[in-house]
């Protein structure tokens, strides 16, 4: 019994030691934020506060949103380089039809997903490469939103107006409205049993086909949900920024596919995490400005101190990746 007793004490200390690397992995997403927030809070204290969040976050939402969307075609080991776009004309329907003929927004946004879940098909049933076909669609989509606001103007619904105002005590409605888009990405992601199929069709899609289930509807039910966040993100920018612009998105594609990769997912193999992806957008929205601002760095060179900083996780994902197969 003693001698038991002494082995499952050694195997314990093996045991946190394996699980280690794998344990760092999964917290570097909320280490890089936390990172970032400390950074804030050193320049500029009175940045961290009810007041301070709600400015710095502005955008985080349509952000996140977009970056959840992306989430889903990369869990299909796929790439969307048409989502700033969409997000772009999602925003000028917003600004004009929406308000103006309600009716006609909503039918023209549903058909927006619809169009989306299409373009999963066509990619699965012809075996095009996803890059191609989203690159392509992206020129589709700013076409339409350019012929339909050929210059900013348009206005939000009020309705949309009155929801991105709200200012919930406490916490400001940025983080409230993040971590709610984290479960629900979560939860069906993750924690139900078409998700596993659906990261399945990324990860093993011989094995899910051999169950039974059908890589088509799969594949459309991935690009169905970039289609949903995507309108999701451009109801939420739109309503963030009051009016509308052809171009308003265009920044969100690299943001998007830059979040997913900070929170923890991978190009290969279905690997993805809607609660890091989330994480991810929420680092670059306050390092892509409030931080970098603090730190007095030229607009100029903001971009490239956002790609410097996505280096920096990206390379101590891998040296962590490294020590893990080493072991």
């Amino acid at each position: 019994m003693a001698s038991l007793n002494a082995v499952a004490k050694q195997a314990l200390p093996m045991l946190g030691a394996r699980n280690l690397p794998r344990l760092l992995r999964a917290l570097l997403p909320a280490l890089s934020l936390a990172l970032v927030l400390i950074g804030i809070a050193w320049l500029n204290p009175r940045a961290i506060s009810y007041f301070g969040f709600t400015l710095m976050l502005n955008l985080a939402v349509p952000i996140a949103l977009a970056t959840v969307a992306q989430m889903f075609v990369i869990a299909g080991n796929d790439l969307d380089l048409s989502i700033g776009a969409f997000v772009g004309f999602v925003g000028c329907v917003t600004a004009t039809w929406l308000r103006e003929t309600p009716l006609l927004g909503i039918v023209t946004l549903l058909g927006c997903i619809a169009a989306y879940a299409g373009l999963g098909a066509l990619i699965h049933l012809r075996n095009l490469p996803s890059i191609v076909v989203t690159l392509g669609m992206s020129f589709v989509w700013q076409g339409l939103a350019i012929l339909m606001l050929p210059k900013p103007g348009g206005k939000a619904p009020d309705w949309l107006l009155t929801i991105m105002a709200v200012k919930p005590p406490f916490v400001p409605f940025p983080v409230l409205a993040a971590a709610l888009i984290a479960v629900v990405a979560h939860v069906g992601l993750m924690r139900t049993s078409y998700g596993a199929v659906l990261r399945g069709c990324g990860g093993n899609s011989l094995a899910i086909s051999r169950a039974g289930w059908s890589l088509l509807k799969a594949k459309m039910t991935l690009f169905a949900c970039t289609g949903l966040f995507g309108v999701l993100s451009g109801l939420a920018l739109i309503g963030t920024t009051t009016s509308g612009d052809a171009n308003i998105g265009n920044g969100y594609t690299l943001l998007s596919i830059a979040g997913v990769i900070l929170g923890g997912g991978e190009f290969v193999g279905g690997r993805v995490s809607p609660i890091g992806a989330v994480i991810g957008a929420l680092t670059l929205a306050l390092a892509a400005s409030p931080l970098l601002t603090f730190m007095r760095i030229p607009p100029d060179w903001q971009v490239a101190a956002n790609g410097a900083i996505l280096i920096v996780v990206l390379a101590a994902r891998v040296l962590i990746s490294r020590k893990d197969a080493a072991r």
